[in-house]
Order: C-alpha cells, then sequence, then structure tokens
C-alpha cells in the first residue's frame, strides 16, 4: 500500500514549477542526436521486418520459420512501441519532418491512427486513471480496482483478459467506436456509421497485407504460402501478448491509483502532474527493455512529459524519482514480472463482488 504526502497550494506550486523547469530545460537540449536516434530505430525496425518476411519465404524449416516469425513479431513491436507511438505523441514534430508528424504517422496495427491520437492522446492522458472519464481503466470489461463498480460479468473476467490479451490489436481499435454508447442509445447510428468505415478499411487494408499479399508473393516465387500465414499469425501474436503485457503494467499495478471524476473540478497544473505520478507505474531494466516498451518502462515519465522523445526518459527519471522524494510521492517502479504479477493479481482478486473480496 502506497502512502503519499498530501501537499498544500504552495507545494504543489513549487512541485509543478520544478517539473516544468525540468521539461524545458530537456526541449531546449533536442537537437541531431535525437534525430538521429528515431531514424536508427526506423532503420531497424524496416530491418527486422523485412528480414522476417524472407526468412518465412524459405518455408516451415524450423529454425529459419521461427526466426522469421520472431524477426517480424520484433519489428511490429518496435514499430508500434518505440516509433509510432511516440512519434504520434508529437515528439519528433520539431524535426519538421512528414515522416515524424505526428498528426500524419499511420502504423502497422489493426486501429486507425486517427482513433489512437483521440482515445490515448487525448481522453487517457487528459483523464489518467480517473473513473468514468479515462476508457483505458479496465477497457470497459475488467474490474481492476476495489473503486470500479462490479457487474456480474467480471467473474468471467480472467477469460476476457485471456481473449483481449491474445488479440489486443483489435481491442484498442474497438476501443474508439464506443460501442457501449452505442447499445445503450447514446449514440445514433448515423455517428457510429463514419468511424465503423474508417475502423473497417484499416482493419481490411492489415488483414490483406499479412495474410493475402505476402502469401501471394510467397505462391509467385514458388515457396510455401501458408507458412507466411502461420508467420504473420505468430508474429501478430507475439506483438500482441507483448503489448498487451506493457501497457497493462503502466496504470494497474498494486500501487497505481485511480480517482474519482471530482479531482478534475478546478485541476491545478501540480495537481495534474501529481495525478500522473500516483496514476503511473514504471519497469525496471535496461536499455533494451526500454526499447522494447517504446520506453514506456518509463510510464511515469512518459506521463508527465508525453511530447519529450521517450529516449530521454531514462535520464529524466532519475531527476523525476528525486523530485518525487522529496515531496513525499511514492515512486512506483519495479521489475516486469514483480508488476505484471500485481496485475494479474487484480484480474483475479476483483472479479468477484466486494464482499467476496479479501481484505
Amino acid at each position: 500500500m502506497r502512502i503519499d504526502r498530501e501537499l498544500g497550494p504552495e507545494e504543489l506550486r513549487a512541485f509543478a514549477a520544478e517539473l516544468d523547469a525540468l521539461r524545458q530545460r530537456t526541449l531546449d537540449d533536442l537537437g541531431e542526436a535525437d534525430a538521429r536516434y528515431i531514424r536508427r530505430i526506423r532503420g531497424v525496425t524496416r530491418l527486422c521486418c523485412w528480414a522476417g518476411r524472407l526468412l518465412l519465404l524459405l518455408g516451415w524449416f524450423p529454425p529459419t520459420w521461427l526466426l522469421g516469425s520472431a524477426l517480424l513479431g520484433l519489428g511490429k513491436i518496435l514499430e508500434n512501441m518505440e516509433l509510432g507511438h511516440n512519434v504520434m505523441h508529437g515528439q519528433y514534430d520539431w524535426m519538421n519532418d512528414p515522416e515524424f508528424s505526428g498528426q500524419r504517422y499511420e502504423w502497422d496495427i489493426v486501429g486507425p491512427a486517427d482513433f489512437w491520437r483521440h482515445t490515448h492522446n487525448h481522453v487517457h492522458h487528459t483523464y489518467t486513471n480517473v473513473l468514468g472519464r479515462d476508457d483505458d481503466v479496465g477497457y470497459g470489461l475488467v474490474r481492476l480496482f476495489p473503486e470500479q463498480r462490479w457487474k456480474p460479468f467480471y467473474r468471467w473476467q480472467p477469460l476476457w483478459v485471456t481473449l483481449q490479451a491474445l488479440l489486443f490489436q483489435f481491442s484498442v481499435a474497438v476501443q474508439h467506436l464506443r460501442l457501449d454508447q452505442y447499445f445503450k442509445g447514446r449514440m445514433s447510428r448515423e455517428e457510429l456509421r463514419p468511424r465503423l468505415r474508417q475502423f473497417n478499411a484499416k482493419v481490411l487494408r492489415q488483414l490483406v497485407k499479412d495474410y493475402l499479399f505476402f502469401p501471394l508473393v510467397a505462391l509467385a516465387l514458388g515457396a510455401n504460402a501458408w507458412a507466411v500465414v502461420a508467420g504473420n499469425a505468430l508474429a501478430n501474436l507475439i506483438r500482441n501478448l507483448w503489448t498487451f503485457t506493457v501497457i497493462f503494467c503502466g496504470h494497474f499495478t498494486e500501487q497505481a491509483v485511480v480517482f474519482p471524476p471530482e479531482v478534475l473540478e478546478g485541476e491545478t497544473r501540480g495537481q495534474w502532474y501529481l495525478r500522473q505520478l500516483r496514476g503511473s507505474s514504471n519497469l525496471a531494466g535496461g536499455p533494451l527493455l526500454h526499447i522494447l516498451t517504446g520506453n514506456l518502462s518509463h510510464q511515469i515519465e512518459h506521463h508527465l512529459f508525453p511530447d519529450l522523445p521517450a529516449r530521454r526518459y531514462a535520464a529524466l527519471a532519475v531527476e523525476v524519482k528525486e523530485i518525487a522524494r522529496r515531496y513525499g510521492q511514492v515512486y512506483n517502479s519495479g521489475r516486469l514480472s514483480v508488476q505484471f504479477a500485481t496485475v494479474l493479481k487484480r484480474i483475479w482478486i476483483y472479479r468477484s463482488p466486494p464482499a467476496a473480496v479479501p481484505v
């Protein structure tokens, strides 16, 4: 259980001023090294994807098929996490390069980038962990905190979560459709239709690419099309399971906090920073883990400074942790295995109605 010191108005202003100054110092220091880094990530991503696809053309030979699937999965992870997610936050808009424009980037996943820019960049980052406002809290399917009202279908949430993990890219894409609002009569068919068209077009594009175009290329080259289909499916599964794990560790660990909607009334800059800190969870590890998570291993820093290049978060974390210590705030960080275990514990415990949940 975490115990954070409550801050008075003056302390909140000083807390915000320190974080604002830290952000500005980093902005002032951005330059060619950051541009080289993201271009290098783009190059490695493309190399992994194409190397993986070429190896899959060699058919079912286990070493090459498994390596090809793994490389393609790695390429998809890098593209979604370290490249796409961060670029779409506008972290590299200062480069004035259309390929790294936050508003133009389209990523390699079934969810349209425009959907993500709204549900994630705007809704989730604005209302982080606020019940009833942040749709990421349980994604409408899972009860993860005692403050969430229990519903009968939560009894089966270990099953829902398993399906969500296996099909995570679809779970993320469907979120923006707000089908719950449609079925409750709060959204008209006319409002839903354009979203559904955009969703269907992107899903079709992704499925055709992975399960029709590249298998047909294999056939044309005399290779085994089914080996390509299966390799693409495994690559997508690898990406889905990894992104699910990383994202669920971001705000649902044992020490993560949720908030009532009332906190938004007159919320100051300092209170917003405090909410991001208390609602987020970091993953301790080395440079490889940070890259593979898209630096969401530094979820706290990402939520404090979403528009700063993610490669800067490791250095920022040292200063943020010290600021948190001086202001009596818990800095929630732990190994991936430990943090994810606490998420699984929440999923299991809060499937039951409140009276049945052990204290």
